[in-house]
């Protein structure tokens, strides 16, 4: 709370254990987790006598992968792509629609 900076990782709180894990965020909220930044993250101590469980960096991604950005590029394209419709002389006129032969 109070911080400007984008979360990057969830910090939960393990009562039962005396437990503080950093980990990757979180997709949804639940009780005891709070959302660090990078730089909150790190500064982050336990409670005296709490054992803090820190996720490595690589261990988890904070953002879309390459292959997540090539599948929404691919199907930005897709839609952004107009399809050739096949226009019939045969169909002639339904409703307040009429197909016309291209020429």
């Amino acid at each position: 709370m109070g911080c400007s900076e984008p979360a990057v990782s969830t910090l939960t709180y393990i009562y039962a254990d005396s437990t503080v894990v950093l980990g990757p965020l979180a997709t949804f909220a639940e009780p005891h987790n709070y959302d660090l930044c990078h730089v909150h993250g790190e500064k982050l101590t336990p409670p005296r006598g709490w054992e803090l469980i820190k996720l490595a960096a690589e261990e988890y991604s904070t953002g879309p992968t390459h292959d997540d950005l090539l599948a929404i590029a691919e199907a930005v394209r897709s839609v952004a792509s107009p399809q050739k419709e096949v226009i019939h002389p045969s169909l002639g006129r339904r409703g307040h629609l009429r197909a016309l032969p291209s020429d």
